[in-house]
């Protein structure tokens, strides 16, 4: 049996972005997916290939619902997640609110 192990996805240069992989023996589990918001610079990391395989993840512990935390939700499912996510009741609807929102905040702002 191995100790778990934290990895830095995001969040560790700038205060946006948030995703901490928790693995233990075979078990990975996302804590946060967010987005990273700001300078062009900063925000171009949401381009970057994730550093994980989406599909390796068994789930995603979402800690809130700010943008920088559930952001990155859409992207990490379309390139192969399937597992659980898990929430309190409250953050979940909100969650969905911001997602809405940001989807079309962000193709209003690409075209």
């Amino acid at each position: 049996m191995n100790n778990p192990t934290i990895e830095f996805l995001g969040a560790a240069e700038t205060v946006t972005g948030s995703r901490f992989l928790v693995t233990y023996n075979d078990l990975k589990i996302l804590v946060d997916c967010g987005m990273f918001q700001g300078e062009p610079e900063i925000a171009s990391h949401n381009d970057e290939k994730f550093p994980v395989a989406a599909e390796s993840i068994h789930a995603l512990l979402l800690t809130h619902a700010h943008l920088d935390h559930c952001g990155y939700i859409p992207a990490l499912v379309k390139n192969g997640f399937t597992g659980k996510i898990f929430a309190t009741h409250y953050t979940s609807p909100i969650a969905e609110v911001v997602l809405r929102d940001s989807a079309y905040t962000i193709v209003f702002e690409r075209q």
